[in-house]
C-alpha cells in the first residue's frame, strides 16, 4: 500500500466533521491485474435529496518537490483514478484535496487554473 500523505488524517477528520462516513482508508481500485489505492473513500446521505453520494479523495501536500512536479503527480493520479471509476463505479466522484498553500500557489497560477478548468 502507498505511503500516506502528511495531511491524510486532517482531510479524513474534515470529512468526518462534515458528516461523511469513511468507507475505505485507503480506497482500493482494481483494474485488470493492477491494484491501486486512492487515499480515502467516503459516503454521505443527503436527506433533503433522499440520495447518497459516494466519493474518493486523493490527498496531495505538494511538499518536498517542485510545485510543477507535484501538479503532474497529482493530476496523473487523479486522471487515472477518474478513468477507472468511470468504468467500475461511474456514480462515485473523485476529489483532489490540497493544502491552502498549494491552492493559493500553483493552483492560482495559469498552469494550475488550466488543469482545474480542464479536469
Amino acid at each position: 500500500m502507498p505511503e500516506r500523505d502528511v495531511y491524510h488524517d486532517a482531510v479524513k477528520a474534515a470529512l468526518l466533521k462534515d458528516g461523511w462516513t469513511i468507507t475505505h482508508d485507503p480506497f482500493p481500485l482494481v483494474y485488470g491485474t493492477r491494484r491501486l489505492y486512492a487515499d480515502l473513500g467516503a459516503q454521505k446521505l443527503f436527506a433533503a435529496e433522499k440520495a447518497e453520494r459516494k466519493i474518493i479523495v486523493e490527498v496531495k501536500s505538494f511538499l518536498g518537490q517542485s510545485e510543477v512536479a507535484g501538479l503532474k503527480e497529482a493530476f496523473g493520479a487523479y486522471e487515472m483514478y477518474r478513468n477507472i471509476l468511470a468504468e467500475l463505479e461511474p456514480a462515485r466522484r473523485i476529489y483532489l484535496a490540497v493544502t491552502l498553500d498549494a491552492y493559493r500557489g500553483i493552483f492560482s497560477e495559469p498552469l494550475g487554473q488550466l488543469m482545474l478548468t480542464r479536469e
